[in-house]
């Protein structure tokens, strides 16, 4: 019966202060060891209670870790869709020339690269990469934008690229990932300005030939737009033959031939084409033959090529030096001095 009345009684200590509580107004006064019994039963109590509240946040600990991390997933998807929608659809320009294979590859990430770094490109910058890319032939094929994107996205693959390989070793420094990003921006650059220098090589190299296929065009009847197209058929591919092509195209479009061979001087920026067009326009202005003139500049192109190709000879014994004196001179005295050494140090003179 006692048992039963104080059975709650092991549930919380504020319970058993309760029951002692109401036993001593109906009389019934416990004893010491009942205060004792009371004592440790709190302790225990508070005891169990603490051990059941451990394991419930060590239990339920994994499922608010990973619904914070469900949460922090929605949090970033909901905000790149938002980021991703304000992108507007890529178009194709039917004027446009193909783009370069790289940016063929990036697709779409590309194209939203550039509409985000739009905002970011000075004026100066951008007048600067249109010469460059104009200088190199892309300028229907690239944007400045896109060229841009390139570069950004070029500095985060390097990046990726780094943390990848040394990601056996742990993370790497600040440094490294400054320099693989710097190596990754500059590397776009690089190839823009290389591409235009070997492009300005290949047409001052084809432009004699050039020359002579118009001349000849010219001085069997044709008139000047014939010559162009004749040597545009009849001339290799090349740089110089997309020039001409874009005059041809130029003068089909409603320009005038004069309008559209000043344009190609200021796109190639070359003095032998600068001359050319000008010799051009001077005698279709006067009204001189154009024969002996187109024959001239031929010749003095060609000329100007020769004494280029024996400048560049010239260089090349100064340019040789320095390979030889850090690669080929230390292998030669070590494989002539080696021996002596080993010889020396057999027996023992040192």
């Amino acid at each position: 019966m006692l048992a039963s009345k104080f059975e709650w009684l092991y549930r919380d200590l504020g319970g058993c202060i309760a029951v002692r509580a109401r036993l001593s107004v109906r009389g019934h006064v416990p004893g010491r060891h009942w205060h004792m019994h009371t004592w440790y039963l709190g302790i225990l109590i508070g005891l169990q209670k603490e051990s059941i509240m451990s394991q419930f946040f060590s239990g339920a600990l994994p499922f608010l870790a990973i619904g914070a991390l469900v949460l922090c997933v929605w949090l970033f998807m909901l905000a790149g869709s938002r980021v991703v929608a304000e992108v507007p659809q890529q178009q194709k320009n039917e004027y446009h020339d193909d783009p370069p294979r790289y940016w063929v590859l990036l697709g779409w990430l590309g194209h939203a690269m550039a509409f985000w770094v739009t905002p970011l490109i000075s004026s100066t910058t951008r007048r600067r990469l249109q010469e460059q890319l104009r200088k190199a032939g892309l300028e229907f094929s690239l944007t400045v934008e896109q060229f841009v994107a390139g570069q950004v996205l070029g500095a985060l693959i390097a990046l990726l690229i780094l943390v990848v390989l040394m990601l056996p070793h742990g993370l790497p420094s600040l440094l490294w990932c400054t320099v693989a990003m710097a190596v990754g921006g500059f590397l776009p650059a690089s190839w823009l300005r290389d591409l235009g220098e070997r492009r300005t090589r290949q047409i001052g190299k084809a432009l004699p030939f050039y020359l002579d296929i118009i001349t000849l065009a010219i001085e069997a009847g044709s008139n000047m737009t014939g010559a162009l197209q004749h040597a545009v058929d009849k001339g290799p591919s090349g740089p110089m033959c997309e020039e001409l092509r874009r005059v041809l195209r130029d003068i089909r479009a409603g320009r005038t031939r004069a309008e559209s061979m000043r344009a190609l001087a200021e796109r190639l920026r070359m003095p032998a084409v600068s001359n050319w067009v000008a010799a051009i326009l001077t005698a279709e202005k006067q009204g001189a033959s154009l024969g002996p003139i187109l024959r001239a500049q031929a010749d003095q192109r060609r000329n100007e090529r020769f004494m280029q190709a024996e400048a560049m000879a010239l260089k090349a014994p100064v340019k040789m030096l320095f390979p030889l004196m850090t690669c080929i001179f230390p292998c030669t005295f070590i494989i002539v001095f080696f021996p002596i050494v080993v010889r020396i140090m057999n027996e023992g003179l040192f």
